[in-house]
């Protein structure tokens, strides 16, 4: 069982910090990169992506002019404890659109509706939602009412309509946070631990499985569209 909450303001610090620990455990399944764990450049990314939704979070109050909006699945039994979480932005000038995230269920909580319950909250406030996803979660979306649009980079793009709205999404400006000293002195620590030919390597390992998921994007969305024919 669970119980869902829905927050337009930053969310106390114990939730809050439980949902940044879900975006590093998770990384590979969040973040557009889908970088997996064995790639040294991994921990860089998991500083960057989990850095952008904590700057989400905190902008919840208004200070960073982005509207986000939270959806927290909690254990009946301990209110505190984070089972799942759907961040998402509603869409300017089109009061029923918003645009998903970042959306994460506990490992020990998942194929118990819990996503489902997630999306399904996020859809009943805004009917028409979109969101990106790596190519090989399509299908759990399109389980939930999502269909594929259009292949965005590596991503494909899904709506709970068969066309995208016309508002406009406020996003994060990542780049300074991948710039950051932060960021800078995670990269030399890397470099030091792994070598310079080990992180040129995963860089371009980054890179490959860029391309590939590109293709596979675009590959999904042109089988979908034939099927439609």
């Amino acid at each position: 069982m669970y119980s869902l909450s829905h927050f337009t303001t930053t969310p106390d610090e114990g939730l809050k910090s439980q949902i940044l620990q879900m975006v590093v455990d998770y990384l590979t399944d969040i973040s557009s990169v889908a970088i997996p764990p064995s790639n040294p450049l991994y921990n860089l990314y998991q500083y960057g992506v989990g850095h952008e939704v904590h700057q989400y979070l905190d902008g919840m109050d208004g200070r960073r002019g982005i509207p986000a909006e939270l959806l927290v699945a909690t254990d009946p039994a301990a209110p505190q404890r984070v089972l799942g979480f759907a961040l998402y932005l509603p869409v300017k000038d089109d009061p029923a659109a918003c645009s998903l995230a970042y959306l994460a269920v506990a490992a020990s909580h998942r194929r118990q509706g819990i996503g489902r319950a997630l999306l399904q909250a996020m859809s009943a406030r805004y009917p028409h939602a979109e969101l990106a996803c790596n190519p090989a979660r399509v299908p759990v979306f399109e389980a939930m009412g999502f269909r594929p649009l259009s292949a965005r980079g590596p991503q494909v793009l899904m709506n709970t309509r068969d066309y995208g709205t016309a508002g406009f999404v406020a996003v994060l400006d990542v780049a300074p946070i991948y710039r950051s000293l932060e960021v800078a002195q995670i990269h030399a620590y890397l470099l030091n631990q792994h070598g310079k030919r080990a992180m040129a390597d995963a860089e371009k390992q980054r890179d490959r499985h860029l391309d590939q998921l590109t293709r596979q994007a675009q590959e999904l969305v042109q089988a979908r569209y034939r099927t439609l024919q």
